[in-house]
């Protein structure tokens, strides 16, 4: 069965979806508001961390499973997306040893190295109290992936449209109408919602989820160093020589080192003026004073992007009828993009989704299934 499909969203989740749909044989349309390589929302820039570190095993799995996709897409399009460079976890003992455990168990290397050690390997990096080296691990960049994935997309039919703003998205019966804001209104079989930040104004009555994503303005920056390219992605967690809360990560890229506070900007309308914050950037300058000797402290480059989030910082992938949305990935999801683009063209083939993912999981009752 052929099945009309829009995708609303060129983000990298977006983008996956218009692949995997495309790849399936459906006819699909992708519908993004702003021109190819923009950086109004989460997907632009050139690093974002590739890691299988997660203690908890659902999340692990789940990266498992995105790592030899991501290196199909590569296979397919002959661009360059990922960099198994490895990474590095440091931090309290007991947060670093549930992460070893959890790689171990699923068959994964990880080496656990002392301070001195990773200082030794790592000159440029300074190690808090424990550390853990795996290397299924790296960077992701960023703006190849969403070119990448539409590369992709377009090689199995789908229509790439950018440019396009869409003004709402209602069910027809078994199928769905979206209208843009210029009311061309296409019809579909079924509708996929990828709009990051934008992703809640499609919020069907009654949703409880959506509305409660936070949309906030993050601003990590980038350090000159000259090996920045050969830097382990890093994840400082909170609790030891870092105070407790939600860490620092970091990575080398083709603009440098790039480090920032994980989910500590202001909430912000996703149509914000995009201002760099003082105190946020001298916040991050400490921090590097402190944490990472190798870089170039003196001429930072800051940017910002948006963060989505839910409430639990799991990810929204549902389906409601004709609609399925896909949300709430800012923090930890990039990395798992190009397997969520298959989670999403399953449940438009109406096969069920993960409870964990469902948009109502704080309200009352279930999305359809």
């Amino acid at each position: 069965m052929i099945r009309r499909v829009v995708v609303v969203g060129g983000g990298v989740m977006g983008s996956s979806a218009a692949w995997h749909l495309a790849a399936r044989g459906d006819e699909v349309v992708l519908l993004e508001q702003f021109a190819p390589g923009h950086d109004r929302g989460s997907s632009h820039g050139s690093s974002r961390i590739f890691r299988l570190a997660y203690a908890d095993p659902f999340y692990l799995g789940l990266a498992v499973r995105a790592l030899p996709l991501w290196q199909r897409l590569e296979e397919e399009t002959g661009i360059g997306v990922l960099a198994l460079t490895g990474a590095v976890d440091h931090g309290p003992a007991r947060t670093v040893s549930a992460l070893e455990e959890a790689l171990r168990a699923a068959g994964r290397p990880a080496e656990a190295l002392s301070p001195a050690e990773a200082g030794e390997r790592w000159p440029g990096l300074r190690v808090d109290t424990a550390a853990l080296f795996h290397p299924e691990a790296g960077r992701l960049h960023a703006d190849r992936a969403v070119t990448a994935f539409q590369t992709a997309a377009r090689k199995h039919g789908a229509r790439i449209r950018h440019g396009v703003k869409v003004a709402r998205v209602t069910a027809r019966g078994s199928g769905a109408e979206v209208v843009t804001a210029e009311e061309e209104v296409l019809t579909a079989d079924a509708v996929v919602v990828a709009a990051g930040g934008w992703t809640p104004r499609f919020a069907a009555p009654g949703d409880r989820e959506l509305p409660a994503m936070r949309v906030t303005a993050e601003q990590p920056a980038h350090f000159a160093a000259a090996d920045a390219l050969g830097w382990p992605s890093f994840i400082h967690h909170g609790g030891a020589g870092l105070p407790e809360g939600p860490g620092v990560y970091g990575l080398g890229s083709a603009d440098g080192v790039k480090a920032g506070f994980h989910g500590v900007g202001p909430v912000v309308d996703p149509d914000r003026d995009r201002v760099i914050n003082a105190e946020m950037l001298r916040d991050l300058l400490e921090y590097a004073e402190r944490w990472l000797p190798g870089v170039d402290r003196t001429n930072p480059v800051p940017k910002t992007c948006l963060y989505t989030t839910t409430p639990d910082h799991d990810f929204v992938i549902d389906r409601s009828g004709p609609c399925t949305v896909l949300a709430g990935f800012s923090g930890h999801g990039f990395k798992f993009a190009s397997v969520i683009g298959e989670l999403a063209a399953d449940l438009v083939a109406g096969r069920p989704g993960a409870e964990r993912f469902a948009r109502t999981r704080f309200g009352e009752g279930r999305a359809a299934r």
